[in-house]
Parts: C-alpha cells; structure tokens; sequence
C-alpha cells in the first residue's frame, strides 16, 4: 500500500457548521472503512466554524480512532484556534501549521 492509499485529504470551505459536519464525518468514516489510515483535513478554506460542526468535528474524531485511523487537521484559522483552546481540546487533536509540514511526515513509500 502507497502513500496516496493511506492518507487522504479532504477540504472543507465557506462556514463549517452541523450540516456540514455531519458530510465531513460521513466521508471520513467512509474514507477509514476502506483502508485509508490517516485524513488530513485541511482547514485552510474555512473561514467559520460554529458550535454544531466543532460538535461533529469531535465525533469524527473519536469514531476514527474507535476505528483505529487517524485524523489530523492542518491549516487552521485563528477562530479554530481559538476554540480548540478554549474548549480545553486543543490537545486531542493533531495539529500541523499547513499540509507540506503534514506530508513530509508521512513515509511516501
């Protein structure tokens, strides 16, 4: 299996809200169930994130790792930031500054 089999990107844009969420969730969960190990979604397109789709943003993740699989999210606008630090889950998800910092850590054999 290559690197393009085992990590998937998805970008999200415009405002990130429950319904949004909710397609995110189902295409990762979708990605994970065929064989994809790790997604990276890229926030860089975002420009709004409100309560609903941080709700399924943190249900993505913990089904994913339920599964066994990893989401990471890069690209973050300070309006992310701000309520990954304020709800205190900063620390649960992984975080790179943009996808090239992601990428050169993944093996690409």
């Amino acid at each position: 299996m290559n690197y393009k089999d085992k990590v998937k990107v998805i970008q999200p844009r415009g405002i990130f809200d429950g319904r949004r969420g909710r397609k995110l969730y189902q295409e990762v969960i979708d990605m994970i169930d065929k064989d994809t190990e790790t997604v990276l979604v890229n926030c860089q397109d975002i420009n709004f994130m409100d309560s609903s789709g941080f709700g399924t943003l943190l249900l993505t993740l913990k089904t994913v790792r339920q599964k066994k699989g990893r989401l990471v999210l890069c690209s973050l606008n300070d309006q992310i930031k701000m309520i990954l630090e304020l709800s205190d889950t900063a620390n649960i998800f992984e975080v790179f500054p943009d996808q090239i910092s992601f990428i050169e850590t993944v093996p690409q054999k």
